[in-house]
C-alpha cells in the first residue's frame, strides 16, 4: 500500500473526476431528453423506463469481472479499456434510428462508463488514508452530481441549437479527452503499489465478499434505497413532475437542475465533514440509521400530496434526494471492511447490487405505472401506486439493515 504525495493525489483525483463527470452526464441525460425521445420514437412509460435502465443493465453486467480486473491490473489499464466502449456507445446513440438501436447504444454506454467510479475508488483504497478516502468518495459523487446538473438545463438549452444527436457526438469527443488525461496523470498499478501486476492474493475471490456479514447487511439497502435514489434522480423525478405535478418539459428540466445542484452541495458538505465525523466516532452505520428515515417521510409526503404540490414538487424531490445521501456512506464503508487486496471486488460487488437496483427500480416503476393503468387507475393514481410500492421496498430493506448482525460494524 503506497500513499501518494499530495500533489500527485490531486492530479489523479482531477483526472478521474473529469471522466466521472461525463459518465454521470451520459447516465442522466435521458431524463432531460425523455420528452424529445418519447415524441420522436413514440415511446410509452415502459419503453422509456427500459431505455434508461438499459444503461444500468450494461453497467451491472460488467461489475463482477471489473472487480477482479481492478484488483489485478489496477485502475489505469482497466478504465482506459472500458472508456473505449463508452466512446463507441455515444457514437452509436447519435446514429440510432429505432428504439432497439437506442437501447443497444445505451447498454454499450453503460458498459463503457462502468469503471468510472470503481476504478478511482479502488485506487484510493491503496493510495489514500481512510479519512481522506471518505472525503475523496464524497467529492467524486459531488463531481457526478455536477455531471447530472450539466445533463439538465444546459442540455435543454443546447437542444434547439444542435439537437440530441450532435450532443452525443460531442460527448464521444470529450470522453476521448478524459482518456488522454487519465493516461497522462494516473500512475501504473505496479509502480503505485510497489508490487508486480498480479493479484495480491491468488485465493482472493468474490466468495469472500458475498458471504461477509457486513456486505449482506448493506446489500438490500444498496439495492432499493441507493439504487432507487439513482433511478429517481436520473429518470422518474422528471415524468412525475410532468405527469403528476403538471410541469412543462422546460420546467421539469429546471427542476432536475436544482435537484442535482442540491445533490452536488450535499456531497460537497459530506466531503468536508466526513474526516471530522470519523475522528469523533460517527461512522457510516450510525449516520445511516439516524438519517435515512427522513427520506421515507419525504417520499410519503410526495406520494400523498400528488398534484397538490404543484410548483413545490421539485423542491420536495430535491429534499428527498439529499436525504438519501446518507446511504451513499455505505459504499466506502464496505470497501474499508475488506483488505486492500479485495477492494476492487468488494466495491464492484456492491456497485453491482446498487445498479441492479437502479435497473430494477427504473424499469419496475415504468412497468408498475403501465400495470396499474391497465387495472383501471388514472395516470395520476398509477404513478402514486407505483411510488408507494417502491417506498415499501425501501422501508423493508432499512428494517433489515437495522436487525441484521455484523461482526464488522465500523464503530
Amino acid at each position: 500500500m503506497t500513499i501518494l504525495p499530495k500533489r500527485t493525489a490531486i492530479a489523479v483525483f482531477l483526472a478521474f473526476a473529469f471522466a466521472y463527470f461525463f459518465s454521470t452526464l451520459i447516465r442522466a441525460i435521458t431524463a432531460t431528453l425523455s420528452p424529445t425521445l418519447t415524441q420522436e420514437f413514440s415511446l410509452n412509460a415502459s419503453d422509456l423506463g427500459l431505455l434508461a435502465a438499459g444503461y444500468f443493465l450494461g453497467f451491472s453486467a460488467t461489475q463482477l469481472p471489473l472487480g477482479a480486473w481492478l484488483d489485478r491490473h489496477g485502475p489505469k489499464k482497466v478504465i482506459l479499456g472500458f472508456l473505449t466502449m463508452a466512446v463507441l456507445g455515444c457514437l452509436a446513440f447519435s446514429w440510432a434510428t429505432s428504439f432497439s438501436g437506442l437501447l443497444a447504444a445505451r447498454i454499450l454506454c453503460g458498459v463503457g462508463v462502468s469503471a468510472c467510479l470503481m476504478a478511482p475508488l479502488t485506487g484510493y483504497r491503496r493510495w489514500l488514508p481512510a479519512p481522506t478516502l471518505m472525503r475523496a468518495n464524497s467529492w467524486m459523487l459531488m463531481t457526478g452530481s455536477l455531471g447530472m446538473v450539466a445533463a439538465t438545463l444546459p442540455v435543454q438549452w443546447l437542444m434547439p441549437w444542435v439537437g440530441w444527436r450532435v450532443l452525443f457526438l460531442g460527448l464521444a469527443a470529450l470522453v476521448l479527452l478524459a482518456m488522454v488525461l487519465i493516461a497522462w496523470q494516473v500512475p501504473p498499478w505496479a509502480e503505485s503499489t510497489g508490487q508486480a501486476d498480479e493479484p495480491t492474493s491468488p485465493k482472493a475471490s468474490y466468495a469472500e465478499v458475498w458471504r461477509h456479514p457486513y456486505f449482506r447487511k448493506m446489500a438490500p439497502m444498496g439495492f432499493f434505497c441507493y439504487g432507487g435514489l439513482v433511478a429517481i434522480q436520473t429518470l422518474w423525478a422528471a415524468p412525475w413532475m410532468i405527469n403528476v405535478a403538471g410541469y412543462s418539459a422546460l420546467e421539469a428540466a429546471s427542476g432536475l437542475f436544482w435537484i442535482n445542484i442540491a445533490m452536488l452541495a450535499a456531497f460537497w458538505v459530506w466531503g468536508w465533514i466526513n474526516p471530522w465525523l470519523t475522528q469523533h466516532g460517527f461512522h457510516a452505520d450510525h449516520l445511516i440509521a439516524r438519517g435515512l428515515p427522513l427520506s421515507f417521510v419525504l417520499l410519503a409526503i410526495i406520494i400523498v400530496a400528488g398534484p397538490a404540490l404543484s410548483t413545490g414538487a421539485s423542491t420536495l424531490w430535491a429534499l428527498y434526494c439529499v436525504s438519501c445521501t446518507f446511504v451513499a456512506l455505505a459504499q466506502p464503508a464496505v470497501s474499508i471492511a475488506f483488505a486492500p487486496a479485495l477492494a476492487g471486488r468488494a466495491l464492484s460487488a456492491y456497485n453491482l447490487v446498487i445498479f441492479s437496483g437502479v435497473f430494477t427500480v427504473q424499469w419496475g416503476i415504468g412497468l408498475a405505472v403501465e400495470g396499474f393503468k391497465t387495472l383501471g387507475l388514472t395516470e395520476l393514481l398509477a404513478f402514486q401506486a407505483a411510488m408507494s410500492v417502491f417506498l415499501m421496498c425501501c422501508v423493508v430493506s432499512y428494517v433489515y439493515f437495522l436487525t441484521a448482525k455484523s461482526h464488522n460494524r465500523l464503530s
